[in-house]
């Protein structure tokens, strides 16, 4: 027995070994619990961020003010169901198109991570712009982060009381531009901002505004970094797009380590990193780009600006922290651009694109729907013709007033004739119920069949007076059967 037990121990201890040597090693980056205040940062990357989150935000506000030939140019009409996109109008039977277009934003989305990683997160993301924004307002108010540190730890007084009522009541009207904004997408946007500031405007109205108000003033307000380290699920499946050669903001460890404090002259053996630690201080998730790539980074580059000036200020060569693949910081080659991964994003993307061109292309100005009258058959008319009804719901899709006719016909043998009018005239948007009644004389049946294929097709003219079609030709067409006794 004390021979077993000796052997056994060993093989304990190989095993342990061996489980040790296969497991990954994880390495734990305290991340901050208290307030970040985030240290402002001038430089190339900030100024693109600037720009393009300028831009984002102008379109945001400006698009809904945009008319054309008369209505506001984009408009998601929800209790006509109607969506309007300039020239373009999108029923519910259109939204295939929606889908596809988002669709094609994601692998977009996912195209460009593979080259570039997070970059949507830096320089276009909504989260991160509002944020900014608010961020902006914060340091105008209560000063650079410093000011901004120390208020906070400050005893409540007469100015502090001042700064943050000063710093919220500007949140607070900014997040309700936001409301009426995003709210303008959905109804008209003149009307919307006059009432909302007159409080003039209508309950739901009102609620819906100040929900999406409330909903900016918590994301950028208070929340911030949390909504990037927690919420977003961008955020946790960017490493899948990832690879080797992904330029994302990296650290040169084999250029900057072992780091550490010196003068400016001072001739010393450490690495170029001096230890300041403002790539830390202007992070806006306060993480450490020194410790490897992680996935709270949003790529926004205010680390690659606040190192290259302390590279400046102390004679160093730029870019210890840079947008860099990890191939290139190992010195290795550089890959085919052409990766099986993003070639299966581009082939995904062209064919999401090309989805949305056959649609557009297919998609008609007319909807038309025939339904049968099932409670008679078929009449008996005279000696000789039988006539059958029909209900046509007939949607005007554009955004003008349409004439339109009807038409009925076979490919066999005899002639059918509509005994109602066969010009109709609809307002834009509308959808008419027309009832009609279709005639055909006996003796020209083919067959003792009792039913016959009825084709209908509706075509828009000029006008009632012009019969001729409009150019380019819209007509939509659909099959119905006639019945015999």
């Amino acid at each position: 027995m004390p021979n077993s037990s000796a052997q056994t121990a060993p093989a304990s201890q190989s095993s342990a070994k061996i489980n040790a040597s296969q497991r990954i090693p994880v390495v734990q980056v305290a991340t901050p619990s208290a307030k970040i205040h985030v240290r402002e940062q001038k430089g190339v990357f900030q100024h693109l961020r600037q720009h393009s989150n300028t831009l984002l935000i102008a379109l945001f506000f400006l698009l809904p003010f945009i008319n054309y030939q008369g209505r506001q140019a984009i408009l998601f009409d929800v209790t006509e169901q109607q969506f309007f996109f300039f020239h373009l109008t999108l029923w519910p039977q259109d939204f295939t198109v929606l889908a596809w277009f988002f669709m094609a934003a994601a692998f977009a989305l996912f195209f460009v991570t593979v080259y570039w990683g997070r970059v949507w997160c830096g320089f276009l993301c909504p989260q991160t712009a509002w944020t900014f924004i608010y961020m902006w307002i914060e340091a105008k108010v209560e000063g650079n982060h410093h000011h901004r540190a120390a208020l906070d730890k400050a005893p409540w007084s007469l100015s502090k009381l001042r700064k943050r009522f000063t710093k919220h009541a500007l949140w607070i009207v900014f997040a309700l531009l936001t409301g009426c904004g995003f709210i303008s997408y959905f109804m008209p946007a003149r009307e919307l901002y006059i009432d909302i500031f007159s409080a003039s405007s209508g309950f739901w109205t009102g609620v819906w505004v100040w929900f999406f108000a409330i909903c900016t003033y918590l994301n950028a307000g208070w929340m911030r970094e949390m909504m990037c380290l927690h919420c977003c699920p961008y955020s946790r499946f960017q490493a899948v797009m990832f690879d080797a050669n992904t330029k994302t903001v990296s650290y040169d460890a084999a250029r900057g380590e072992s780091r550490g404090p010196r003068k400016r002259s001072q001739k010393t053996a450490l690495g170029d990193c001096v230890d300041c630690n403002l790539c830390v201080d202007v992070c806006p998730t306060g993480i450490d780009i020194r410790n490897g790539l992680q996935y709270e980074c949003i790529n926004c580059g205010a680390c690659v600006d606040a190192c290259n000036q302390t590279m400046d200020k102390f004679g160093y060569a730029p870019n210890l922290i840079s947008f860099t693949s990890e191939n290139v910081l190992k010195g290795q080659p550089k890959a085919s651009v052409f990766s099986l991964k993003a070639l299966g994003y581009a082939s995904a993307l062209l064919i999401m694109i090309g989805l949305i061109i056959i649609d557009l292309s297919q998609m008609s100005d007319i909807q038309l729907n025939v339904i049968r009258d099932r409670q008679t058959l078929y009449r008996e008319v005279g000696v000789d013709r039988v006539e059958n009804s029909y209900q046509l719901k007939i949607r005007n899709k554009t955004q003008q007033a349409a004439v339109y006719q009807i038409e009925a016909f076979s490919d066999e043998t005899p002639t059918f004739t509509i005994v109602t009018d066969t010009v109709v005239q609809i307002k834009p948007g509308e959808q008419l119920d027309y009832p009609i009644t279709v005639s055909a004389r006996r003796s020209e049946r083919v067959d003792d069949t009792s039913q016959q294929t009825l084709q209908f097709s509706v075509t828009q003219i000029n006008s009632v007076a012009n019969l001729t079609p409009v150019e380019p030709e819209n007509q939509v067409m659909q099959q119905s059967r006639f019945f015999w006794p």
